[in-house]
């Protein structure tokens, strides 16, 4: 498809990009390996709540390329078919072990490239995105190609329209990783052969394409008037079930949010903010009991995991929760479910840096919900901490790692004595307490609390100064001060609080 525009006023430039499209045509039929970026535009990263340190990479199947404008099918069952603009690059000169100052020559061009996906199979594919991102046509790329050679690499822009309406636009100045540390990367480990295809990232404005919906996308180079011209691609509603011998489309609310980019956007309840760094340590700083009565002044009373013993006595916890939810064994269900990927093998192995993962057990300790090996995954996840209402085998292993864990008891029992991993990422019940995804999870040596989101910011506000106040009151205590009229605090004590510096003592330690 031709950009008019463009074309208007560089035909040479036009030129150029047609005869390179009829050179490597055949190069990129015969690409061997299609490698995607996770996260690669600052604004992304800002919408998902962090930036990557390092670039981080998944496999397409090289079938699911497609070299024309075309239509792509939303498998029969599924309801995600998301769609990502990004810009491709084409390997040209093999390469192995290549700096960043030498990986851009081994670009042969750049060019449109629509990241294709069903949202329903990302939780079968353990996170290699293989099943729910390699569909035959996933990967449309063109129409035309643009020589790297050509280009400034930092100054090329990304746009994508769906059903006309422009919904994504950025530019290569913004990139966390620039192409050339890609390229060098991703060398250092498998050689970069000729015809091979990077897809570098999506910006914000990825979404979901439903039957009927067209998404078009193009690169240019606005500066030089080199541009692909848009790559147009129709959904179409598949008619193919899915067999039951291989996982089956599932999705819940935080597939949609993600699929869609917002819940707003997923026609969801608004987000509740994340839990910020900064939000985050300060919620380190107050104890589960000084929370525990700010949350009862506001009628929350059933809002503590109750009965459960840690691994890291003194130690600290806060983080996002996630949940798992066991039910109790039946031989025919366990058979179905309890093996393979089941459903605590997909939360463990999906736990996100700095979150809690919460399992209902129906307070069951009559056999294990977790041992070493599931622990250590979620530990080498970065998980902040696991809680469960059930037992946990291996529980001196357990209790020598680094991640605390919170348990009924310890039980030698394998799974299947009692429990069935049922589903992943809905609201349960622990310790005799409703816990949803994404609610805060505080535990310390008092107690294990769970916080509706909506309030942890005006908690933490009121909780430091409670504390603080708290600080001064035990100070004077120390000095020698009688609790009348202390705790609480009157006038005349307020009135020394308000001028009172921690460290600081007041009085003489005789009673006022």
């Amino acid at each position: 498809m031709s950009d008019p525009e463009t074309e208007a006023r560089h035909p040479e430039s036009a030129a150029a990009a047609v005869n390179l499209q009829a050179v490597e045509m055949g190069v990129l039929r015969a690409a061997r390996k299609v490698i995607a970026v996770h996260v690669s535009y600052s604004a992304r990263a800002a919408q998902r709540g962090s930036a990557p340190e390092k670039p981080s990479y998944f496999l397409k199947a090289a079938s699911s390329l497609s070299l024309t404008d075309g239509t792509v099918e939303r498998p029969a069952g599924t309801e995600l078919l998301g769609f990502e603009g990004e810009i491709a690059l084409v390997v040209g000169e093999p390469a192995r072990r290549v700096s960043m100052e030498q990986a851009w020559s081994h670009i042969a061009a750049v060019t449109a490239a629509n990241d294709l996906g069903v949202y329903d199979l990302k939780h079968a594919d353990k996170g290699s995105n293989v099943r729910s991102k390699s569909g035959d046509g996933f990967t449309p790329l063109g129409p035309r190609l643009i020589p790297a050679a050509e280009v400034d690499p930092a100054g090329l822009r990304i746009r994508t329209w769906l059903n006309s309406a422009l919904v994504q636009v950025d530019d290569t100045s913004t990139l966390i990783f620039p192409f050339a540390q890609l390229v060098a990367d991703l060398s250092q480990l498998m050689t970069l052969e000729t015809g091979d295809v990077i897809l570098t990232g999506t910006p914000v404005g990825a979404s979901v394409l439903k039957p009927g919906d067209v998404v078009e996308v193009c690169v240019d180079a606005p500066e030089l008037g080199l541009s692909t011209g848009k790559l147009r691609t129709t959904a179409v509603q598949g008619s193919e079930e899915f067999a039951d011998f291989g996982a089956l489309p599932h999705v819940n609310d935080a597939d949609r949010i993600a699929a869609y980019g917002s819940a707003e956007a997923a026609g969801l309840p608004p987000e509740v903010p994340a839990l910020t760094r900064e939000l985050k340590a300060k919620l380190e700083q107050v104890s589960t009991a000084t929370l525990s009565s700010a949350l009862r002044k506001r009628g929350l009373n059933n809002v503590s995991i109750d009965g459960l013993h840690g691994t890291k006595p003194g130690a600290k916890v806060v983080g996002l929760a996630r949940t798992l939810r066991f039910v109790p064994n039946r031989e025919d269900l366990f058979a179905t479910h309890g093996g393979g990927f089941n459903a605590q093998k997909r939360a463990i192995d999906t736990v996100n840096e700095g979150e809690v993962l919460v399992m209902e057990a129906r307070g069951e300790g009559g056999t294990g919900t977790l041992g070493d090996i599931m622990a250590m995954r979620a530990q080498v996840r970065g998980a902040a901490g696991i809680v469960t209402d059930g037992g946990i085998r291996d529980f001196d292993a357990v209790a020598a790692m680094d991640i605390p864990t919170f348990g009924k008891n310890a039980h030698p029992a394998v799974l299947g004595r009692r429990h069935i991993p049922w589903d992943t990422d809905i609201t349960i019940a622990c310790g005799g307490t409703t816990v949803q995804p994404g609610d805060v999870i505080v535990a310390d040596g008092d107690g294990i609390l769970v916080i509706p989101p909506a309030l942890v910011e005006e908690l933490v506000t009121e909780c430091l100064e409670t504390e603080r106040s708290e600080e001064f009151v035990l100070e004077m205590v120390k000095a020698g001060h009688s609790v009348d009229g202390l705790h609480p605090m009157n006038a005349q004590w307020k009135a020394q609080y308000a001028l009172w510096t921690p460290g600081e003592h007041a009085g003489t330690g005789q009673d006022q």
